[in-house]
């Protein structure tokens, strides 16, 4: 049977802040049967994820600037794919079934087919809502999880800030430092998310740093003994102001630099001397490299969601010709917690 497939592409690379103007949907169409013998598996799409890295692959980089295939570069015109849940509609998969619930890279699109099954998951269980596969339980809580405790590495007593904290990494990450023992102050862009932060999360503390004309004295005042994790989701000159209020043998994890995303100006910097002196400790890192602990990963945060030790932020628009306006709110500050587009509820 052949069905029109709705799709959202861009319409050319962007150039600095993105907007809807920059989009558009198109309509396709999409034969629901898998031809024999090529392993593929057609997913009729219930909700997808919306992330700010993506805008990375929207920019016509050189191939000097392309040297990872985390972010490969779309194309004007093609579906924009993305991660997302959706249920199977044909399969000539062993592994996936009609009616299956399942969790993958597909696209903001109606119905995505996955050639030869690649990147996809079952989702065995319903104990939980299917949207937290792409939050809380999928690749941002894995981030967070994966960052925080393979790379920061902490320590009961310790102090921790985490920039972007009402994100949908920050959040899970300010959290798990709470669940860790550690004393954690977070950052956000308005009031509202602060109030979040401090009164829903359990954030020790939390700021609005567009209040804030001096980042360094602002960390000062509330890490008056120094920080000893910094998790960055930001960069530029956040990164240089948690650097310069860094105790000996700080570590930073590099999650995402935000600010230069669409910031073609200076590029902030941390002091080297700190670094080389703190003995300070600065890793970049994908979640892709820690695919290895996704069991325990979701083992562990199922328990906190069980027992409430841990609390879920979701901001979700509803129809896939929201997806445009709800990538640019991204960068508008507009959404708290993992942004997603629901499309379809069968």
């Amino acid at each position: 049977m052949e069905v029109e497939n709705k799709y959202v592409t861009i319409k050319g690379y962007l150039v600095g802040p993105p907007s809807e103007s920059d989009f558009e949907l198109r309509i396709a169409v999409c034969v629901l049967k898998a031809d024999k013998g090529s392993n593929d598996v057609i997913v009729k799409n219930l909700c997808v994820s919306v992330d700010p890295y993506q805008i990375n692959r929207m920019k016509n980089y050189s191939s000097s600037q392309t040297s990872t295939n985390f972010a490969t570069r779309l194309v004007p015109g093609e579906v924009i794919d993305s991660n997302g849940i959706g249920r199977v509609v044909a399969s000539d998969n062993s592994e996936f079934a009609e009616g299956d619930i399942v969790a993958g890279l597909l696209g903001w699109e109606e119905y995505s087919v996955v050639r030869g099954g690649s990147w996809l998951r079952k989702i065995n269980s319903m104990e939980f809502p299917f949207s937290y596969h792409l939050g809380i339980l999928g690749s941002s809580g894995l981030t967070a999880y994966s960052g925080f405790y393979n790379i920061c590495k902490p320590k009961e007593g310790e102090k921790v800030f985490v920039s972007a904290a009402s994100g949908s990494v920050g959040n899970i990450v300010g959290q798990l430092a709470k669940l860790s023992g550690c004393h954690v102050v977070g950052c956000a862009g308005s009031k509202r998310k602060v109030n979040v932060l401090k009164d829903k999360l359990g954030f020790d503390d939390a700021f609005n740093y567009k209040d804030e004309p001096d980042l360094k004295s602002a960390l000062k005042r509330y890490f008056p003994g120094g920080i000893d994790i910094y998790f960055d989701n930001v960069g530029g000159e956040m990164l240089e102001a948690a650097v310069a209020n860094m105790n000996a043998f700080g570590r930073v994890a590099a999650c995402g630099v935000i600010s230069e995303y669409i910031d073609t100006g200076r590029r902030a910097a941390p002091e080297m001397l700190d670094v080389v002196y703190k003995r300070i400790t600065i890793q970049g890192f994908l979640v892709s490299d820690h695919m290895n602990i996704m069991a325990d990963f979701i083992s562990t945060t199922s328990d906190h969601l069980r027992s409430a030790r841990i609390h879920v932020l979701e901001d979700i628009s509803p129809g896939l010709d929201s997806a445009p306006a709800a990538f640019v709110g991204l960068f508008r500050g507009h959404n708290i917690g993992k942004k997603l587009v629901w499309i379809s509820d069968n």
